[in-house]
């Protein structure tokens, strides 16, 4: 299902999902073990894959204006 948010919203789930991601990457610097590293950098690649479709949105968003 696709979720229609408007840029307001867009900006708050962009500046959530940026600090999801630096806190992961403050987490990986600190694990030890190839299990929760391997962990860490899948949910790294998850919030990196959802903040670029939420950059897309805005900016699909902000052409259509």
């Amino acid at each position: 299902m696709i979720e229609i948010l408007s840029r307001d919203e867009l900006e708050t789930r962009i500046a959530e999902v940026s600090e999801n991601i630096r806190t992961l990457i403050e987490q990986a610097a600190a694990v030890s073990g190839p299990a929760d590293e391997e962990r860490i950098n899948d949910r790294i690649e998850e919030q990196q894959a959802l903040y670029e479709e939420l950059v897309k949105q805005r900016d699909a968003l902000d052409q259509s204006k």
